[in-house]
C-alpha cells in the first residue's frame, strides 16, 4: 500500500512539475500581451549619443532607442518609455523589473548573456581614446595607461571600457568613474585625467560638439575588441526576445535596419555580419 501511495505521490509531483513547465512560455508570451495594453515598453538608455541621447525636449533619440521603437511597434507596442541609467545599474535594474529591455550599448559579453536575454545583434563599435592634442604621453592601449605609473583614465561605471583598463592592469585608483561624457571632457581640459575612453562613435560625437581644437582622438584603441550589443530583457521573457528577433530580422532584411542606423555613423553590414551565438561566446 505504501508502495502505491508513493507511486500515485509521484506521479503527482510529476503532474505539478510538467504543468509549471507548460505554463511558463504562456507566461513569458503574456509580457509582450501587457506592453500591447500598456502601450509603451520600458527602455534604459544611457544618454550617450550616437546610441542613445535625450534631447533639450525630452525626446529619446538614437541609434538603439529608434531601432527598438520601431521594432515595438510592429510588435503592437505603440511607444517606448526611456529613463537614463549608468552602465552597472541597467542589468540589475532590468532583473527587477525596472526596465522591460535595455536599449544603450551594453555590450555583449559571455557573463552578461548569462545575466540577461540578448536580441540578435543591433549595433557594433571599437574602443577610442579623448586626450589632450598631440597625445603628451603616447597613449594608444590600455596597457599603455597601466605601464605609466601616473597615467589615469575615465569611464563611464560598469561599462566595457573600465574592465578593459581594469584587465590590461590600470590599477584602481587610476581608474576614474566618469558619470557622463561632458564631465569626462571636462576632466581631460582640465587635466584630472589623461584619458576618456568610450566607444569610437561616443567619443567622435563628444569631440565633434566639444569642437576643443586642442583635443585629440585615437581610435580605434589598440588590443581592444570590436563589440556589438543588442536589445536585452530579463531571464524569463525569452518570448518576447524571440518576438523582437523576429521583426528585428525582418528590419535588416528589408534594407529599414540600415536606414535607421547609419544616419548615426553604424554599419548595418557589420550588425548583420555576426550573431548572438558568436559574441555571447567570444572571450
Amino acid at each position: 500500500m505504501k508502495t502505491m501511495e508513493k507511486i500515485l505521490a509521484g506521479v503527482a509531483g510529476a503532474a505539478v512539475i510538467a504543468a509549471f513547465v507548460a505554463a511558463v512560455p504562456a507566461a513569458a508570451q503574456d509580457k509582450l500581451e501587457e506592453l500591447k495594453a500598456q502601450g509603451f515598453a520600458r527602455i534604459a538608455i544611457a544618454n550617450e549619443p550616437p546610441f542613445t541621447a535625450v534631447g533639450a525636449d525630452g525626446k529619446v533619440s538614437g541609434a538603439a532607442p529608434d531601432v527598438a521603437r520601431e521594432v515595438f511597434k510592429r510588435l503592437g507596442v505603440a511607444d517606448v518609455v526611456a529613463s537614463i541609467s549608468e552602465y552597472g545599474a541597467m542589468i540589475p535594474g532590468l532583473q527587477a523589473g525596472r526596465h522591460d529591455a535595455v536599449t544603450a550599448g551594453l555590450f555583449m559579453k559571455p557573463e552578461r548573456c548569462a545575466a540577461v536575454a540578448y536580441s540578435e545583434p543591433v549595433l557594433c563599435d571599437a574602443e577610442a581614446f579623448l586626450l589632450k592634442k598631440g597625445n603628451p604621453k603616447g597613449f594608444k592601449s590600455y596597457a599603455d595607461i597601466a605601464k605609466d605609473p601616473s597615467g589615469t583614465i575615465g569611464a563611464p561605471g560598469g561599462g566595457t571600457e573600465e574592465k578593459l583598463a581594469l584587465e590590461a592592469g590600470v590599477p584602481r585608483e587610476r581608474v576614474i568613474v566618469v558619470p557622463d561624457g561632458q564631465s569626462g571632457l571636462k576632466m581631460v581640459q582640465d587635466g584630472r585625467i589623461d584619458v576618456y575612453s568610450l566607444p569610437v562613435l561616443s567619443i567622435n560625437d563628444l569631440a565633434k560638439k566639444a569642437n576643443d581644437p586642442n583635443m585629440e582622438v585615437v581610435a580605434p584603441v589598440e588590443g581592444a575588441p570590436v563589440y556589438c550589443d543588442g536589445a536585452a530583457f530579463k531571464k524569463g521573457d525569452e518570448a518576447l526576445r524571440d518576438a523582437f528577433d523576429v521583426e528585428l530580422a525582418k528590419l535588416k532584411e528589408s534594407g529599414e535596419f540600415a536606414k535607421i542606423i547609419e544616419p548615426y555613423g553604424f554599419s548595418a553590414q557589420a550588425a548583420m555580419s555576426t550573431t548572438r551565438e558568436k559574441l555571447c561566446a567570444a572571450q
